[in-house]
């Protein structure tokens, strides 16, 4: 049974994975957040998006565009969310640790989201190269994701039905709390890497960092609209595998390091 010493040690820990371990996760993640930003939380968040910008972004000059375009409160509800969902992964992947005394625990959990953030890359190969999501993921384990994520766009629809059209704050971070829950390949290979973090605040830092990475592509989005998705989004394809190939890389090389 764990002790209280464990579990405290589970919760504020920033050294489970080494000194160094917790930057390099929190950079990889960082990285992972920018690529998936550009080649896909971009597409898929841009509904939710551009309905808040529309109403939110009114007339005036280019600073007064990129005001209403950040949608601050949207963004500290996904914040909020990912912060939380890597809180949880890090504890509980901390408590399995120090319970079990398997010292590859963590190691296993890093090299799980080296695993994952390689076939993030796979899918975004051009051409004949690129790899489906389907030929990846069985169809029985896409279900309960599929049904977890109706639920969760169902919710959303009253967020952007305010009086007047007008998003307000409690409703944008609402909408982005209930988004940071959308399951996808990227959000699993995140909390992966934060859950090999081993406590609960390393856990957190790491999606915090992830989030971080995803903002500059969803205020481009809010700013240029589908224009941003048509200029910038195909070009960034082959440099967001390129990119998740090496935070693939850099992932297995630390869960070889912890290992040894």
């Amino acid at each position: 049974m764990p002790s209280w010493d464990m579990i405290a040690n589970c919760l504020h820990d920033l050294t489970a994975i080494g000194p160094g371990g917790l930057p390099v996760v929190a950079l990889a993640l960082f990285l992972a957040g920018l690529a998936g930003g550009l080649t896909h939380c971009a597409a898929m968040c841009a509904p939710f998006v551009i309905a808040q910008a529309s109403a939110a972004v009114g007339p005036g000059g280019t600073l007064s565009r990129l005001a209403g375009a950040a949608l601050l409160p949207y963004h500290a509800g996904r914040m909020v969310g990912y912060a939380t969902l890597g809180a949880l992964s890090g504890l509980a992947a901390g408590v399995l640790n120090q319970a079990t005394g398997l010292r590859h625990v963590l190691a296993a959990l890093l090299l799980a989201a080296a695993v994952l953030m390689a076939l993030q890359a796979l899918q975004r190969l051009p051409g004949r190269w690129r790899v489906a999501p389907a030929r990846l993921v069985p169809a029985w384990l896409l279900r309960p994701a599929e049904s977890l994520a109706g639920r969760l766009t169902a919710r959303m629809a009253p967020l952007l039905a305010t009086p007047g059209g007008v998003p307000g704050r409690a409703q944008g971070f609402g909408l982005g709390l209930l988004l940071s829950g959308l399951p996808c390949g990227l959000l699993y290979a995140a909390l992966a890497a934060a859950a090999a973090t081993g406590s609960a605040l390393a856990g957190a830092v790491a999606m915090a960092a992830f989030c971080l990475g995803t903002i500059p592509s969803l205020v481009g989005v809010a700013f240029l609209g589908r224009f941003f998705l048509r200029a910038l989004g195909p070009r960034f394809q082959l440099a967001g595998a390129a990119l998740f190939a090496l935070n693939a890389a850099v992932l297995a090389g630390t869960a070889i390091h912890l290992s040894a």
